[in-house]
């Protein structure tokens, strides 16, 4: 017989062993799904396309990233479209997709571009009343190929694993290593070497599309890519003069004045691409040539200039004279639509905002950032768990935080002429709204026509064009083009 003193010490001792284990196997079972990886959510749907039935299969969840000596690093969520039926992956692209920030999810791309569901917006790109409404994607780029919205460390649902500082993936080239890593894994998993690859990135996605080129195709993984599309690039690591910049931004000023009726009424009557057209035309000539004289500029010719600046800003005079000719778009967002007590959007200078006063230089926000930034998060959220089935209880971080964000001065363009010199078969598109105030499309133009001063890439480059901003997929007659300009460049990329 055990003393009973004994009995309940022994007792006690092996409740207390089993409550330390179930406390111990539950800890572990809360943050499992944070370093497992394994927490993918697979689901079927249908969509109509131009009236074809597609049937496909959504996959929703995080890869693990490990380092080479096998140690857990991050978990990397995306989402996956794949078209059901597909035997021969060789002639089925896939392509990769992300947005920018740096710190921005893919959530903007999925939803309002790329992706089978989209929100419902006007026709031409403004948010509607609440409730917002989710609706089938007639443009979506699942009939054209497999799609892989992906997010960087840190936003949408990627973290690093406990332990890991996750300001080792916040800079330019550390998040182009995480990104081409998660890339290659997905890759490897499915099987998927063999198909045509493309890359799309929206504004600063842009750099990490041509840091990709460099990273994927080199380091020893051999994997090239058929094509890269840029939407609102960025300058890509490139630097111009403050005057140039002037320069290159004059055509934005002016489709941002037509929209809002500013300027003259001869021009109003025209097409806006024909008004386009003569504001670039008049940057690249005369305004070039007067800003280079600098305070050596006659003042019949200044005078001349200024008339010609007022005509397609539509701005005045004065003001033009009192910036010396020199025009920021950050004083222009402001000046434009002052004397109505409102301001135009940076991501879209359609929009139009309101601050406490007018009197200063700069706007207190972005009315287009704010006007957008409501419908696509929660359509998201709501449709990632209700539709995709896909749990998880952390923030899904829209915009992530990635500060300090570690730049690199290398040219990131340079990268893409070379590896593009590399691979004879990698083309590019290019993809610019008139309204985007953010990433400049005639700044992007400019960049493109020094990039290959042989003419080595003329067949190799595509541009499109749109009376949008930003995301010039949320209006509908931009999204129409973009995907018809899209689908004309897979083509050619793939060769069928």
């Amino acid at each position: 017989m055990i003393p009973k003193k004994l009995y309940y010490v022994l007792l006690i001792c092996f409740m207390f062993i089993c409550f330390s284990g179930f406390a111990s196997a539950t800890a572990i079972d809360q943050t499992s799904p944070a370093i497992s990886g394994d927490d993918l959510s697979v689901t079927t749907h249908t969509i109509q396309i131009k009236g074809v039935s597609l049937r496909y299969t959504a996959t929703a969840g995080t890869f693990l990233i490990k380092d080479e000596e096998g140690k857990s690093k991050a978990n990397f969520f995306f989402t996956a479209y794949t078209k059901d039926g597909v035997k021969d992956f060789s002639r089925r692209p896939l392509t990769f997709v992300f947005n920018g920030g740096p710190g921005s999810a893919s959530a903007w791309l999925h939803m309002g571009a790329v992706g089978p569901r989209k929100p419902l917006f006007s026709n031409e790109g403004f948010p509607l009343d609440t409730p917002w409404q989710l609706v089938d994607n007639e443009y979506t780029l699942l009939d054209v190929t497999d799609i892989v919205c992906l997010d960087p460390v840190s936003t949408g649902y990627s973290r690093a694993v406990p332990g890991e500082d996750p300001k080792q993936f916040h800079g330019t080239f550390e998040d182009v290593e995480s990104v081409g890593d998660f890339i290659h894994l997905y890759i490897s998993r499915n099987e998927r070497w063999i198909s045509p690859k493309f890359i799309l990135g929206e504004s600063y996605g842009t750099n990490r599309a041509a840091g990709l080129s460099g990273y994927l195709q080199g380091r020893g993984a051999g994997m090239y890519l058929n094509g890269i599309i840029l939407v609102s690039c960025t300058s890509l690591g490139t630097r111009v003069s403050p005057d140039m910049g002037c320069i290159l931004d004059l055509p934005h000023y002016t489709a941002t004045a037509w929209y809002h009726k500013k300027l003259p009424e001869d021009l109003l009557k025209k097409d806006l691409n024909v008004v386009i057209d003569e504001a670039e035309k008049f940057a690249l000539g005369e305004y070039n040539l007067a800003l280079i004289k600098g305070n050596k500029l006659p003042e019949k010719e200044k005078a001349d200039i200024v008339n010609k600046l007022a005509k397609y800003t539509g701005l005045t005079p004065q003001y033009i004279i009192n910036s010396n000719l020199r025009i920021s778009v950050e004083r222009f967002r402001k000046e434009l639509l002052r004397n109505e007590h409102r301001t135009v959007g940076r991501l879209d200078s359609r929009y139009k905002g309101i601050d406490k006063d007018s009197a200063g230089e700069s706007y207190e926000y972005d009315p287009a950032n704010a006007a957008i930034y409501g419908p696509i998060p929660t359509l998201f959220n709501h449709y990632i768990k209700t539709e995709l089935k896909y749990k998880n209880d952390i923030t899904y971080a829209i915009s992530g935080s990635v500060r300090p964000w570690n730049r690199s001065n290398e040219n990131l363009a340079e990268i893409l002429r070379k590896e593009m010199n590399k691979n004879k078969y990698l083309n590019v598109f290019l993809a610019s709204g008139y309204y985007d105030g953010c990433t400049r499309y005639f700044r992007s133009d400019y960049l493109f026509s020094h990039f290959g001063l042989n003419g080595e890439f003329k067949d190799r480059f595509k541009t499109g064009y749109y009376e949008a901003g930003h995301m010039m997929y949320i209006r509908e007659k931009s999204h129409q083009k973009l995907k018809e300009d899209l689908v004309k460049f897979y083509k050619k990329a793939v060769g069928y």
